[in-house]
């Protein structure tokens, strides 16, 4: 399972290349429950657990979206590692996982209340002990776009990884997005010492939550223009409200929500970033990519957990 370890330039039709994402690989359990939690008791609910993970879950729909070459870099706990091996390749994806006899694989709890809204409670686990010695410049090799999970920005080894991973790509002229993860970590980690970590992306990818902390705006498409300044092109997910496609400090788009009967919205913006980047990939327009990206984070909000139905993978 283990291997040895710039500015975007417009999209070509017909761009050749594989997608290189390095990111979390985690086990969620994701309990559904129709009443408000009662404090100190019992909540009935509907528990399952299924593979997931920010990074994870944006290689498998980046596949599942028509991408032919999806590779994932990732740490995992050594007990878990076949598990999330076989389960990644099932959909598409070549994994390169870093088996960690130390610490378990991530898991996360995601509480989905009767309006698909989720909570999360996160124990990173091997996550995000990713380490330089994990990373090697020949994983660039036959990469055509580089993306970053936000989560490795949230401790120190990751932080490094992911730092080694965007200067080798920008080196090579391989484009780095960064979708941002967590505004309660960014927050944690401070707002300027994540735009300095993440200087030289080509594509930023926050929901609204994030792109307001990061600027300070309260309104998206502000916040959209504004991060727009910092990498060539930023990209906002709006959830229910489709996404906004900021350049060069303007808004460009602005692309309709796609109608969608929620039941769990774990893992839909993952749904988006990875359907974005195969749009890319495959020639498309930001526009139309943010577009690509709004009809997968429609069908991720349909069904339970963060990752295409097809081979979901309910853990025995």
């Amino acid at each position: 399972m283990r291997a040895a370890a710039g500015h975007e330039e417009p999209a070509r039709p017909g761009a050749a290349g594989a997608l290189l994402v390095v990111g979390d690989v985690a086990t969620d359990v994701v309990a559904r429950h129709a009443e408000p939690l009662t404090y100190g008791t019992d909540t009935a609910a509907e528990i399952r657990t299924l593979p997931g993970g920010a990074g994870a879950n944006a290689a498998c729909w980046a596949a599942h979206s028509g991408c032919a070459d999806v590779r994932l870099l990732g740490r995992v706990g050594a007990d878990g590692a076949e598990w999330h091996d076989t389960l990644l390749r099932n959909s598409g994806v070549r994994p390169t996982l870093i088996p960690d006899e130390e610490a378990p694989t991530a898991t996360i709890v995601a509480l989905v209340d009767a309006k698909a809204e989720r909570t999360f409670l996160t124990d990173s686990g091997a996550a995000l002990r990713l380490c330089p010695a994990d990373w090697s410049a020949g994983l660039l090799d036959g990469v055509a776009r580089l993306h970053l999970s936000g989560y490795l920005f949230f401790s120190e080894p990751s932080r490094e990884l992911a730092g080694l991973a965007l200067v080798d790509a920008l080196e090579r002229g391989v484009p780095v997005s960064v979708d941002p993860a967590s505004a309660g970590f960014i927050a944690a980690l401070g707002v300027d010492r994540f735009l300095r970590a993440t200087a030289g992306a080509a594509v930023l990818l926050p929901n609204a939550d994030e792109a307001r902390l990061l600027t300070g705006l309260p309104d998206p498409g502000d916040a959209a223009a504004e991060l727009s300044r910092h990498v060539p092109l930023a990209v906002v997910t709006l959830g229910a409200g489709g996404a906004l496609v900021a350049e060069s400090g303007a808004v460009t788009a602005r692309v309709a929500p796609v109608p969608a009967t929620a039941v769990d919205s774990t893992g839909a913006g993952d749904a988006f970033t990875g359907a974005f980047l195969a749009a890319l990939l495959s020639g498309a327009s930001p526009a139309a990519a943010a577009s690509a990206g709004c009809r997968a984070g429609a069908h991720a909000v349909t069904v339970c957990g963060g990752r295409p139905p097809r081979n979901a993978g309910t853990r025995p």
